[in-house]
């Protein structure tokens, strides 16, 4: 049992044991001092402490706890507001021990004040709705919250698309702590945020695109009343679909003006070439193979590859796919520039029916239009890209 599990499992231990014990009882003081020393654990391990619950899963830092799928005391936990969890520092027994007992008025409805949460801020532990991690280079967002630029997000995708070019497997619990850590930025504030990356260098299209894509995506996909799980694996799809596009040429695929034939056929197999990766890397990924391949046929057969019979697509193709264009086309490119929200969404509109799914666009359009989802474009920071083929 590793550290993180063996920590959370005590902790729900003893939340359970205070129910029944007053302060100062021997069997409560044991437990304590059991969950205390294995906090201790996990700060001498190195990193600071940091626990997500989403539903059906536990997240310790960035990595997926597995043991601890559909642990009951994720949704005991989040139901009470307490979706995050940050140790600061390391704390002392009695301070511990104050928590706890902030964590159990909460878990009974009794939960302190104002004053008595900000003395939790004191004693170096922060909990409360999941949220995004604060960085370096903030924006304000329209409602006085804080992003960034999704720093550790592009560098992980850069360090994943240079682990393929040297051919290696597609990182998979990287891929999916990416979606997760989007996820949690996405619900950052009150209602859905949308931080959509805005290009500075054409060499970094196809990182910032596929992030946007699976928030994107994410987002529709939670618009459309898709379960949790169903929607983190339509933002892995997302996030994946132009993965063969690391075996095009930068100089294609950054070229300001029209393609040669040869350039075209080049640019037109990362479909096919994205989801031999995916599969190769992760048999269990068939839904993002099969969006990284349908992503560019169109509702009518049209687009590519060419279909050798007809067929329609799978529905989470026909959702990245729309996801897919808007932000392709609401961003700057070496040939043209960015196209504005409202010429966007009524190309989406136009095409409906022939290109794209009508209840898709229509889905998405709402979205964007209504104020379900509040757009904030924030700059791609991070490291350079990994050359390409």
């Amino acid at each position: 049992m590793s550290d993180p599990v063996r920590f959370l499992n005590t902790f729900a231990q003893t939340l359970s044991v205070m129910t029944l014990y007053p302060e100062g009882h021997p069997s409560r003081e044991r437990i304590v001092d059991a969950a205390f020393e294995d906090l201790e654990a996990l700060f001498t391990a190195g990193a600071l402490p940091r626990f997500t619950f989403l539903e059906g899963e536990v997240v310790y830092g960035r990595q997926s706890l597995r043991d601890l799928r559909e642990w009951e005391w994720s949704a005991r936990l989040a139901e009470c507001g307490v979706s995050r969890l940050e140790f600061e520092r390391r704390m002392t027994r009695d301070e511990f021990e104050g928590f706890l007992q902030e964590i159990q008025a909460r878990l009974t409805h009794s939960a302190a004040g104002t004053a008595a949460q900000r003395q939790m801020r004191d004693l170096g532990v922060r909990f409360g709705s999941v949220g995004l991690d604060l960085a370096a280079s903030p924006v304000a967002t329209a409602a006085g919250g804080v992003v960034t630029g999704l720093v550790e997000e592009v560098d992980t995708l850069h360090w994943m698309q240079a682990q393929v070019l040297d051919g290696r497997a597609i990182p998979m619990l990287e891929a999916e702590a990416v979606v997760r850590s989007l996820s949690i930025a996405m619900h950052a504030d009150a209602g859905m945020l949308l931080p959509l990356l805005q290009l500075k260098e054409f060499d970094q299209y196809t990182t910032t695109h596929s992030l946007n894509v699976s928030v994107l995506a994410m987002a529709l996909a939670e618009a459309l009343s898709l379960s949790p799980k169903e929607v983190r694996a339509i933002g892995v799809s997302g996030l994946l679909h132009d993965v063969g596009k690391t075996r095009i040429p930068l100089d294609v695929l950054t070229k300001p003006g029209k393609l040669t034939d040869e350039e075209r056929r080049i640019m037109n197999r990362h479909p096919s070439d994205g989801a031999r990766m995916i599969l190769q890397s992760d048999a269990d990924l068939e839904l993002a193979a099969v969006v990284a391949y349908e992503h560019h046929i169109m509702l009518d057969g049209g687009g590519y590859p060419t279909l050798h019979y007809c067929r329609g697509c799978s529905f989470g193709s026909r959702l990245v796919h729309v996801c897919d264009v808007y932000d392709a086309l609401s961003t700057r490119r070496p040939y043209r520039e960015a196209w504005p929200q409202d010429k966007t969404l009524a190309y989406l509109d136009e095409r409906a029916g022939t290109e794209f799914d009508p209840f898709l666009v229509a889905a998405f359009t709402r979205l964007m239009r209504t104020g379900e989802a509040r757009v904030q474009r924030l700059d791609a920071l991070g490291a350079a890209p990994p050359a390409t083929a």
